[in-house]
């Protein structure tokens, strides 16, 4: 098994209410109260970043999503024009 290096700390303060609160809660899991925020936090970070970073579509949308990945049937006068102005810029 391998072991996981913690080599960070994070610091925050809070009020006797909170720590009252959170010392009970850990006390319940039979964990520390470090291993009790941490673990939470974590929980919860990856749910926001998850909110934040993934798209779910209808399976309609998903369609209507991969149709316009499609290459188009023909270029259009102004993509013409765009890729002859990147050529040029690229040589």
């Amino acid at each position: 098994m391998s072991t996981l290096v913690k080599d960070t700390r994070l610091h925050i303060r809070c009020d006797q209410e909170v720590r009252r609160l959170l010392d009970k809660a850990a006390a319940y899991a039979q964990m520390s109260v470090s291993e009790f925020v941490l673990r939470h936090a974590v929980e919860q970070a990856q749910s926001v970043v998850q909110a934040h970073e993934a798209i779910a579509l209808a399976p309609d949308d998903f369609a209507a999503f991969l149709d316009a990945l499609d290459p188009p049937t023909h270029a259009n006068p102004a993509l013409q024009r765009a890729f002859q102005r990147h050529a040029q810029r690229v040589q």
